[in-house]
């Protein structure tokens, strides 16, 4: 399936963000940014590998972050609006779902 196709079965925008969340989250990204920023220095003044592969394993962590933040808002709101919609609504849900948790959850 393309990523067209799959954008038309879903909304173009969240059911619900906490705005708490939301807020945490754009903050950990701006921070994520400033990190990768630092990154590209360490890489660019030759820094010791094992100094920036400590940084870019920090990164990834704080990018899992996010994104469990980003997978839990989706079951709470998202997943469980299309749940209660039944029918071809909750099929695709639970297809996706799957492949989410495919792709995001084992690390």
């Amino acid at each position: 399936m393309s990523d067209e196709q799959q954008q038309s079965k879903h909304p173009a925008h969240a059911i619900a963000v906490d705005p708490h969340i939301r807020k945490r989250n754009l903050a950990r990204l701006r921070r994520i940014e400033g990190q990768v920023r630092g990154l590209y220095k360490m890489v660019e003044e030759d820094r010791y590998c094992a100094d920036i592969l400590t940084q870019v394993a920090s990164v990834e962590q704080a990018v899992r972050s996010v994104g469990r933040e980003l997978l839990r808002n989706h079951i709470k709101h998202c997943a469980a609006d299309a749940m209660h919609a039944g029918g071809e609504r909750s099929h695709a849900m639970v297809d996706e779902l799957v492949e989410l948790v495919q792709r995001h959850g084992g690390r």
